[in-house]
């Protein structure tokens, strides 16, 4: 089912975490029907205090208090059959941690047929062939949010800083996810090359993150450091000499100048510090990776 530009959107929302509650909050106080699919555990926490949105940092929205939207506004269901009971949807958001597509997977393989096409909002490069192996390719959109959110509790999240969501180009819903988008203030960019998208993305993803989760050092700690400093550069220079391989190039995404930063990795040392520390520092409000959290 697809729906026209202007058209209200029915989506299903893998993932009630800071991601999902951004994009399909956004959404729902655009005027959207949202149906978000959580554990037991978070659908109760939704239901009972619906959603809360502090978009205050986007000041096109002139919003002096959080948005709250009611439970009774949208569904929050535990499994996918009962999700599927409130279809037919025109797409769903595929918002989940990358080490939850597996389990996420294979409660939809038996359910496939029944599936919208998939916007996937989760970080890295394997999700989107994951899911194209069990949905097919035509059923799966490239995404990927470039907006730093910070997350409170299921459902309540804070608006860190606007930048924006880059969608893959190729499908029919492309364009129709970023008018509506774009009316729900997330700030979306149309790519063609959807996989350069990804791997870019994982480029800024790589700055920091894994180091400091790995090593419990926040990204000033890690950046004070020469020695994994230095180990940063490299780890930068592999993930580029794996895009030049596949023959993908770094592009920029939205509010984040990705090619600069790689002429940046290729300077000095005293000269690199400074730009990709303050990158490291700004996608995430001076907060620790969610890596972090989740390791």
């Amino acid at each position: 089912m697809q729906a026209s530009t202007g058209s209200p959107l029915k989506i299903l929302t893998f993932g009630a975490g800071a991601i999902g509650t951004y994009i399909g909050g956004s959404l729902a106080i655009a005027g959207h029907s949202l149906v978000f699919l959580e554990r037991a555990s978070g659908v109760d926490e939704l239901r009972k205090r619906g959603l809360r949105l502090d978009l205050s940092a986007d000041s096109r929205r002139h919003a002096l208090d959080a948005f709250v939207i009611p439970s009774s506004a949208f569904a929050a269901v535990s499994s996918l059959e009962d999700a599927l009971r409130h279809g037919p949807f025109d797409a769903a958001l595929f918002a989940l941690k990358s080490f939850d597509t597996a389990a996420a997977l294979e409660e939809i393989k038996p359910l496939a047929g029944r599936m919208p096409p998939v916007l996937c909002m989760s970080n890295g490069v394997d999700n989107e062939p994951a899911l194209a192996s069990v949905l097919g390719a035509d059923k799966v959109i490239y995404g990927a949010l470039t907006t730093p959110v910070g997350r409170r509790a299921k459902g309540d999240i804070v608006l860190d800083k606007l930048r924006g969501v880059g969608i893959g180009e190729g499908h029919p819903l492309s364009r129709p996810l970023a008018a509506a988008f774009e009316a729900a203030y997330l700030n979306p960019r149309l790519y063609r090359d959807a996989l350069s998208m990804k791997w870019s993305k994982l480029l800024i993803n790589l700055i920091a993150n894994p180091t400091s989760a790995i090593l419990d050092m926040t990204a000033a700690e890690v950046f004070a450091n020469k020695n994994l400093f230095e180990l940063e550069i490299r780890i930068l220079r592999e993930c580029l000499a794996v895009m030049t391989a596949q023959d993908l190039k770094v592009v920029d995404l939205p509010g984040i100048p990705v090619r600069a930063l790689v002429l940046a990795s290729r300077l000095p040392l005293w000269l690199s510090k400074p730009l990709l520390s303050g990158t490291a520092a700004g996608g995430r409000g001076g907060k620790m990776p969610s890596l972090h959290i989740d390791l």
